[in-house]
């Protein structure tokens, strides 16, 4: 082996050895292999093998932390905020979902005034992918972290592909094909904040997940983030069950339950995504996911104390959209 294949193969040996032996990866650890990853460093089959170690060890906190500040160097995102409000991560593949509703969501939120970053990769989503959803609408999705910027300053929504501002993590992503199963990669791409948005809501699809995702949250000093177990491990509320959402504000936590929706019920399948957003049709499950998926982001942005005033101001946000 070359030089940096035999530094990468401690990485996989301390992540490896045996019962009692093998240990998860300082932060600085984990930064340092993740950057090599990134860098075409490490063999092929290193890479596989450390993926699947992560996972099999199970997530933590440090590690993933050490992965996101690789992924943020590599990408040249630096610290400078690019004017987005809210950071909001799509990354789910749930294999029940038929639309993105909060997507709808996360444009009416725009349309009130809270500048919203979408970013992520569907590739596995056996619903319909966000760029698609995007394209009925007639929205285009930036090309990097520039253009971004200027549709931020434009129309407070960019949508910006994983692919489009590091290729790199986004390849990881796709050896989802060949190892059969996700990697603690796609919990880094969750809490990458590429825009350096002060707030955050984050959805994920196993509840054990929610404490990772706040202690890297800590550890990488995010002010504010929302976590919540969401449809499809995507930042989307069911109105017809209670939620609870976990919060990150400064230093401390806190937790906050939002209640069911009077009357809501599951979303109608086959909606027409653009014909809702245009007010053409408006099914009741439809706009229950939107609505109350509204109110989730509008705590999270801190524009509601609770989550009750979050709830109730949903609907005047729906129905102001169509004021632009």
């Amino acid at each position: 082996m070359d030089a940096a294949a035999d530094r990468f193969a401690r990485f996989v040996a301390t992540l490896g050895r045996g019962p009692g032996r093998s240990r998860a990866l300082t932060r600085a650890e984990a930064r340092e292999a993740c950057a090599m990853v990134l860098a075409g460093e490490a063999e092929p089959v290193q890479v596989g093998a450390f993926l699947m170690l992560l996972r099999y060890r199970g997530e933590d906190a440090d590690e993933i932390a050490g992965l996101v500040e690789a992924v943020r160097d590599r990408a040249g995102i630096g610290t400078r905020p690019i004017g987005a409000d809210l950071d909001w991560p799509s990354y789910g593949a749930g294999r029940t979902r038929d639309s993105p509703w909060f997507l709808l969501a996360a444009l009416a939120v725009a349309r009130a005034g809270i500048a919203v970053l979408m970013h992520g990769s569907n590739e596995f989503s056996t619903g319909q992918p966000v760029l698609e959803a995007l394209a009925a609408l007639g929205i285009a999705p930036a090309g990097g972290l520039a253009e971004a910027e200027r549709m931020l300053a434009a129309a407070r929504f960019a949508y910006l592909p994983l692919r489009c501002f590091s290729p790199e993590l986004d390849g990881l992503l796709g050896l989802r094909r060949q190892l059969g199963l996700r990697s603690p990669m796609n919990t880094a791409a969750r809490l990458l904040n590429p825009g350096n948005a002060p707030c955050g809501v984050d959805g994920v699809f196993h509840p054990p997940y929610i404490e990772v995702h706040l202690g890297v949250a800590e550890r990488l000093g995010r002010a504010r983030l929302l976590v919540l177990k969401g449809g499809g491990g995507e930042a989307e509320r069911n109105p017809a069950k209670p939620v609870l959402a976990h919060l990150r504000i400064g230093a401390g936590r806190s937790q906050t339950e939002f209640s069911p929706l009077p009357g809501a019920r599951a979303p109608e399948d086959g909606a027409d995504f653009a014909a809702v957003w245009r007010g053409g049709i408006s099914p009741p499950g439809v706009l229950a996911v939107v609505q109350a998926t509204i109110g989730m982001a509008l705590l999270a942005a801190g524009r509601a104390e609770d989550a009750r005033e979050a709830d109730q101001a949903a609907a005047a946000v729906w129905a102001g959209r169509r004021a632009e």
